[in-house]
């Protein structure tokens, strides 16, 4: 079995890509107690479905994906602590930030990406997340993200299937057993009233528009989806940040505070970004952090510090973390 495959369906890792970056710290394995060790060296080798595994580094299994080092690297030089704080997360994607706000006690994390099907499933089955998928974090509004959630959390009413033998009656006075209130009105024209949207509903049906009811799971009754947070983060990409923070300064409580990845790339003008995307010019950092800073002045947060990322880029693009507090 191909060594990265093999990772992930052993539990080793959540991702093929998380796999790989485990081959590139070290695994190695062997068949039995006796046997001598065999490193792996590219992700295509071969591993017998029998064999023993060793990570020799596995800090890349830690969280779901790399997102949550970087995450818990900012945390910890920031001196922050999320023990027991509710948390939004902006980008949630496959669920580092979200992962690593909840392994370092964060209460809840209510996650919004524009993608969908991406959290993995240990996160989307956890009662502290509520995952909003198809919601671009720029327009986001308190009232939008309330709406948001409740539809994350709730299930389609399915109403019991009508008789197929015996239609439901299209008059209000054949239903019921014939009982009906003192207030019926049996005109021509409120017959015809009752036939109308007898039909239309019946089209609604059949074409799959009829408006549904929803409810909350039962499991997710108690969930809380006020629309205020202690703690916001957040990792994006293909998007400026400047573009982003107006939206989430309102979600975000009094004295409270907001930890963002920063994406030198996505800042700058595409002119000023190197081929493949990479920031090759380091004069260009100062540009993006004080044109992050001067966003948020003008939306009232008050920058308390500016760092680098513990780990680069993916692409090799060096990234910071923005740390910025609400005003009371």
């Amino acid at each position: 079995m191909r060594a990265d495959v093999f990772l992930v369906e052993r539990g080793h890792a959540a991702t093929r890509s998380q796999a790989q970056r485990l081959i590139a710290s070290g695994v190695q394995w062997r068949l039995s107690a006796l046997a001598p060790w065999q490193k792996v060296v590219k992700n295509g080798d071969d591993i017998p479905s029998v064999a023993e595994v060793q990570l020799l580094d596995d800090a890349e299994a830690k969280y779901i994906s790399r997102g949550g080092l970087k995450l818990e690297g900012a945390l910890k030089a920031l001196g922050l602590s999320v023990a027991g704080l509710r948390c939004l997360d902006v980008g949630q994607s496959t669920g580092g930030f979200t992962d690593c706000l909840l392994q370092q006690g964060a209460a809840q994390v209510i996650g919004v990406d524009v993608g969908h099907a991406q959290l993995h499933d240990r996160l989307r089955s956890d009662l502290r997340v509520v995952c909003v998928e198809g919601v671009n974090a720029r327009s986001l509004t308190p009232d939008a993200l309330v709406q948001a959630c409740e539809m994350a959390l709730s299930e389609v009413i399915v109403p019991e299937e009508d008789n197929e033998t015996q239609p439901e009656a299209p008059y209000s006075w054949m239903r019921n057993g014939g009982l009906v209130d003192e207030a019926y009105d049996d005109s021509d024209d409120a017959k015809d009233q009752d036939i109308e949207a007898f039909k239309s509903e019946r089209a609604q049906r059949a074409q799959g528009t009829l408006p549904v009811e929803r409810r909350r799971r039962p499991e997710c009754a108690d969930v809380d989806i006020t629309p205020s947070f202690t703690l916001v983060t957040g990792d994006l990409s293909f998007i400026s940040l400047t573009l982003v923070l107006p939206a989430l300064v309102p979600l975000l409580a009094p004295q409270s505070d907001l930890v963002m990845l920063v994406k030198p790339q996505f800042e700058l003008q595409p002119g000023q970004v190197g081929k493949g995307g990479i920031v090759r010019d380091e004069s260009l950092y100062a540009v993006v952090e004080q044109r992050i800073r001067d966003c948020c002045a003008a939306l009232g947060l008050e920058v308390l510090a500016w760092i680098d990322s513990p780990i680069q880029g993916g692409d090799g693009n060096r990234e910071f973390f923005v740390h910025a507090r609400r005003a009371a």
